[in-house]
């Protein structure tokens, strides 16, 4: 069936669907009316266009590689446990909440944060298994996902070392800067903390993208963000073997068994997706994103303004220096913005942006360092 044109300021559109997610940079009469509403009526054609026809079967979710229980299970996350000692301070892995599920650091032998970090003297370890948001959850907010990182926490005995990956980053930071007596120490890996600091792929698309375009997505969702919307918006495109390749760095040539295995596991977990509360994902996009909040010193979570020079703990940052996600100078520009005695140690991975959290590679050499850095007295 073909698709409906539409009009952006007299300009006749006809797109593709490999075209969709990047055509509201091309759209200036959108930008300058997203108040209006005509403004509006055309986001919700694109999104429509975008998004394609509601799917009928989701994804089935994907399953663990390591052996964990559930430690404590709240209506937004459930608290994996993979610890193999009792003692000590824990170190829990604040995982992204933003389109795929947190078997991120789970995905295959040899690809395995969790397996890196418990092969490199981890004994007490543990991960943020965030829940796709139910239609109840729609209203959850940035403050609600803090409140709930605190209890998980204190749950496991109000200090921890705190290890935020990606969208996990900017919340561990923000955590860290606003508890830092329970942080230890902190890592931070592929996080977008200063937007301005770098130009990515995704904070260009965030920031030229008006608001109604997220604002039609929310609408859509009924309040939420479906996660397979969100794939579709954002990256209608499935990886080839070759990116697959390249992003786990996989011992086996693309051509064995072996491979053709892993490549499964792998497109099992990037076709599973998690839904978002519209309101936690708007704040994300306007706050964070678009009006680069956390690093100006403007960011109030739990209450207070978000002062990052009182986050004084130890600090690892790891970015990817062929990220498109997130470039190195957005979480880099980090070490400028805590406080002056905040010792910062950082390293530039040779991969991309999931490289850093599936790559063989860079797990068993960069993440085996930082699992000796924790490891070591503060």
């Amino acid at each position: 069936m073909a698709r409906r044109g539409i009009s952006a300021g007299g300009l006749a559109v006809n797109p593709t669907h490999r075209e969709l997610a990047s055509m509201a940079l091309l759209w200036p009469a959108l930008a300058a009316e997203s108040a209006s509403e005509f403004a509006s009526a055309l986001a919700r054609e694109f999104v429509g266009l975008a998004v394609g026809p509601d799917a009928a079967i989701k994804a089935d979710e994907p399953g663990w590689n390591t052996q964990n229980r559930v430690a404590l299970e709240l209506a937004m996350v459930r608290l994996r446990d993979f610890s193999s000692a009792s003692e000590g301070t824990a170190t829990l892995i604040c995982a992204p909440f933003a389109l795929h599920g947190a078997t991120i650091v789970d995905l295959a032998s040899r690809h395995s944060l969790i397996e890196a970090l418990q092969r490199s003297g981890i004994h007490r370890l543990f991960v943020t298994d965030w829940r796709s948001a139910t239609a109840e959850m729609r209203f959850c907010t940035i403050d609600d996902y803090l409140a709930t990182l605190n209890i998980l926490i204190d749950q496991l005995g109000g200090t921890v070392d705190l290890v935020g990956l990606c969208q996990g980053g900017w919340m561990s930071l923000t955590y860290a800067a606003r508890f830092p007596d329970k942080v230890r120490k902190l890592v931070l890996a592929g996080a977008p903390i200063d937007i301005a600091a770098g130009r990515s792929k995704l904070s260009v698309l965030a920031n030229n993208t008006p608001g109604s375009i997220f604002n039609e997505l929310v609408e859509l969702g009924e309040g939420r963000v479906l996660g397979h919307h969100a794939l579709q918006f954002w990256a209608p495109h499935a990886l080839d073997r070759d990116e697959i390749s390249r992003i786990l760095e996989p011992v086996h040539a693309a051509s064995s068994l072996a491979f053709q295995r892993l490549e499964s596991r792998f497109r099992k977990w990037y076709a599973w997706t998690v839904d978002l509360p519209g309101s936690y994902y708007l704040q994300v996009v306007q706050q964070l994103f678009k009006e680069n909040r956390l690093a100006s010193g403007t960011f109030v979570a739990l209450g207070q303004r978000i002062d990052l020079s009182r986050v004084r703990c130890p600090l690892f940052l790891l970015a990817a220096r062929d990220d498109d996600v997130v470039v190195p100078e957005q979480i880099l520009a980090t070490q400028d913005l805590v406080n002056a005695d905040c010792r910062v140690s950082n390293v530039v991975a040779p991969c991309g942006h999931l490289g850093l959290f599936m790559g063989r590679k860079v797990l068993s050499t960069i993440w085996t360092d930082i699992a000796h850095w924790l490891v070591r007295s503060a």
